[in-house]
C-alpha cells in the first residue's frame, strides 16, 4: 500500500476567481506545518463539507474567503492531488478540483474567515498575468503560470487537465 493511499482523502474546491478586468484573486499564506516566512500565493478555496457538491462548496468558499456572493461559476479546468496538513495537524491527501469563476471584483472582505485562516493567510490581492510572471514570490499550483493564459482567454480543456506535480522521494 502506498503512503498516500493510507491517508484520508480531502476533496477540495479551488477557485480561479477573476474580476471584471480579467485579474485573478490569490491569497498569500502558508500551510499549518510550515514556519513563518514560507508563504506562497494560491487560489481561493478549501475543503468540501460532507455531502456538499463542488458547485455549492466553491460558492461557499468564495463567500467565506472574499465576501463575494454574486459569482458565476464556469467549468472545471484542472485536477490536482497532493499531500498536505490541515490546521488540525492531520496529514491528508488533498484532491483539488479547480473551477473557473467570475465576479465584479472590488475589495475583499475577511469577515467570514475562521481563526486558522486569520493566522495563516497574510494577504489577498488581484493579479494581472504580467504581474504574476514578474513576481519572484512562490505561486501555486506549480503549473499556474503555464496554464493560466488559456483559462484567462476562455480556452478551456475538453476534459479537466491533471496537473499533479510528482516529486521524487526524499
Amino acid at each position: 500500500m502506498s503512503e498516500t493511499s493510507a491517508l484520508r482523502h480531502r476533496p477540495t474546491a479551488r477557485v480561479l476567481l477573476f474580476d471584471a478586468e480579467g485579474r485573478i484573486l490569490l491569497m498569500k499564506g502558508r500551510l499549518p506545518n510550515r514556519p513563518a516566512g514560507t508563504s506562497a500565493w494560491f487560489t481561493v478555496g478549501g475543503g468540501l463539507e460532507p455531502g456538499e457538491s463542488l458547485e455549492v462548496g466553491a460558492l461557499r468558499e468564495i463567500a467565506e474567503e472574499t465576501g463575494f456572493t454574486e459569482v458565476e461559476l464556469g467549468p472545471v479546468v484542472w485536477l490536482r492531488e497532493g499531500v498536505g496538513a490541515l490546521a488540525s495537524g492531520e496529514t491528508v491527501l488533498f484532491r483539488e478540483t479547480y473551477v473557473v469563476a467570475r465576479c465584479a471584483g472590488g475589495e475583499v472582505s475577511r469577515a467570514g474567515w475562521e481563526a486558522h485562516e486569520i493566522d495563516l493567510v497574510d494577504d489577498l490581492r488581484w493579479w494581472t498575468f504580467d504581474e504574476l510572471v514578474a513576481t519572484d514570490e512562490r505561486v501555486y499550483p506549480e503549473r499556474l503560470l503555464e496554464l493560466l493564459p488559456d483559462v484567462m482567454a476562455g480556452r478551456y480543456p475538453a476534459e479537466p487537465l491533471v496537473i499533479t506535480v510528482v516529486r521524487p522521494p526524499r
